[in-house]
């Protein structure tokens, strides 16, 4: 068997370690964008460099944006005192497609996973400590997946900002258990958004 060029085979390595992408799909992507679309190939890099350049972490919420703070957070039409917790970027994105939450947000970037080694320090739950501190808060939505890490993640969450005397409620479970909130529909998110619970701290 013939062996592909060493830069061709560099590039299908590369796409086999994105999320969700395997050699066969890596090699038809790198064939397309070497062989088919080389404008295309171009662009995606220019793209990629200038976004692994500018794209950051909102210093509030800690969501991507090319400024200090993401576009929820500067905005003046967000009611402050609610803060929905996901556990990554875009269960923020799915929220927000529903069109209902006028609230903020704050994204933890993992789960407390402890069989996988993931404690608190391997969330941004400090942050949100300090964030609640403030006083400017008065309800924290756990919007966590409903899987047993994503329930241990809330009720971890819950009794830290109960302890500083704000509301901690959990999504209504229109979501369904082992759901990903990042899949989730329209429809199934707003239930459970208006139908979310207190939880104890």
């Amino acid at each position: 068997m013939i062996a592909l060029p060493a830069s061709l085979q560099k590039l299908i390595r590369d796409l086999s370690r994105l999320p969700s992408i395997g050699e066969k799909t890596a090699t038809r992507l790198a064939y397309h964008l070497v062989h088919s679309e080389p404008a295309l190939a171009k662009m995606l890099a220019e793209s990629l460099t200038k976004a692994a350049n500018s794209a950051r972490l909102c210093e509030q919420c800690f969501f991507l944006t090319d400024n200090p703070r993401c576009a929820v957070c500067s905005s003046v039409t967000r009611d402050e005192t609610v803060v929905c917790v996901v556990e990554k970027p875009f269960d923020l994105v799915a929220i927000e497609r529903v069109g209902e939450f006028r609230g903020t947000y704050h994204i933890l970037h993992g789960v407390w996973a402890p069989l996988r080694g993931m404690g608190p320090e391997s969330m941004k739950v400090l942050e949100l400590v300090e964030r609640v501190k403030l006083g400017k808060i008065k309800e924290v939505i756990l919007a966590t997946s409903s899987t047993v890490e994503g329930d241990a993640t809330a009720l971890y969450v819950s009794r830290l900002v109960c302890e500083l005397g704000a509301k901690a409620t959990r999504l209504a479970q229109g979501m369904p258990k082992g759901g990903e909130l990042e899949y989730a529909d329209e429809v199934t998110l707003s239930r459970a958004l208006a139908g979310r619970s207190p939880l104890s701290g």
